[in-house]
């Protein structure tokens, strides 16, 4: 029995669901022990030959849960209260404590995962996302990395390599997220779809993909998974982690975290998001429907 998520088997599809609802599926501990688990699982039982990775109730996942001042990191990443870099580096690097190395099961995995993307996918929840093998999100989802503007930086690098230069570096520093109508066109995601078909559009790929045998489906995917890490991706997702620690303890990062633990993540959201007018402060049109729910 899992804490933060749901597992479940049916037929040669595994079905992944996040299930913190009621805080947008925000990635806490044991979450990213949990993931690892069940993608164990999925690989391990004969009869799955496809994951579906996906989030119940408003949106797939919001990223990192930062409230009360990220406290529920502090075994890994302080020391008597104040940040230990040395732990923070542990943390970042080591594969049996990173929780970005944890979530890159999804990309290890050898049988295929289909992300299914609704509502907010940000920060943390779309380095998840990204590390799918097909990503298919609802027409109004909003995919993005708020962390590049405040605290934080790329951890799993898979914006940096679904996406040409030039992409590449304009929403690494701008930060601006897509909707999943922008992201299909740029690349970053493999198809948007009206939020009523989406779970149908999954499940129709789904059993396409599980018509053919496991050991071609891991073939063809391990051939073009080691074509990106030829192109470096273990090292960058070394330098990210401990970039992302370096850019959670600047003094205007500080600042900001102390800012979400007094008065709260909606204060600093607001206060990070005006000058470009998305994420908090987007116009309900420019925001994923809240009525658009995935049943766990």
């Amino acid at each position: 029995m899992y804490q933060t998520l749901i597992y479940s088997v049916a037929g040669p599809v595994a079905t992944i669901t996040f299930n913190r609802p009621d805080r947008l599926n925000t990635i806490v501990p044991p979450m990213p022990d949990e993931l690892q688990d069940a993608m164990t699982k999925a690989n391990r039982d004969p009869e799955v030959k496809v994951v579906v990775l996906r989030g119940a109730g408003r949106s797939f996942c919001a990223g990192y849960d930062f409230s009360g001042g990220f406290r529920h990191w502090d075994d890994q990443l302080t020391t008597d209260g104040k940040w230990d870099a040395g732990k923070d580096f542990v943390m970042a690097t080591a594969q049996s404590e990173s929780p970005t190395q944890k979530f890159m099961s999804i990309w290890r995995s050898p049988k295929p995962v289909i992300a299914q993307i609704h509502g907010w996918c940000v920060g943390g929840g779309s380095e998840m996302a990204l590390g799918a093998d097909i990503i298919i999100a609802s027409e109004d989802a909003r995919i993005g990395t708020p962390y590049a503007r405040m605290w934080g930086c790329h951890l799993s690098g898979m914006w940096i390599y679904r996406l040409g230069l030039a992409k590449a570096k304009e929403y690494a520093l701008t930060g601006k997220p897509v909707s999943g109508v922008e992201a299909a066109e740029i690349g970053l995601i493999n198809k948007a779809v009206p939020f009523a078909e989406l779970e149908s559009e999954v499940a129709r790929l789904a059993e396409q993909l599980a018509s053919i045998p496991v050991s071609q489906l891991s073939a063809m995917k391990l051939i073009v998974n080691q074509a990106y890490e030829n192109m470096g991706l273990a090292s960058t997702q070394m330098l990210g982690p401990i970039l992302d620690g370096l850019m959670r303890n600047t003094p205007e990062a500080l600042e900001f975290i102390e800012l979400a633990e007094t008065q709260g993540v909606g204060a600093v959201t607001t206060l990070r998001d005006t000058p470009f007018g998305d994420y908090s402060t987007a116009p309900k049109e420019e925001q994923p429907d809240p009525n658009n729910v995935i049943i766990a």
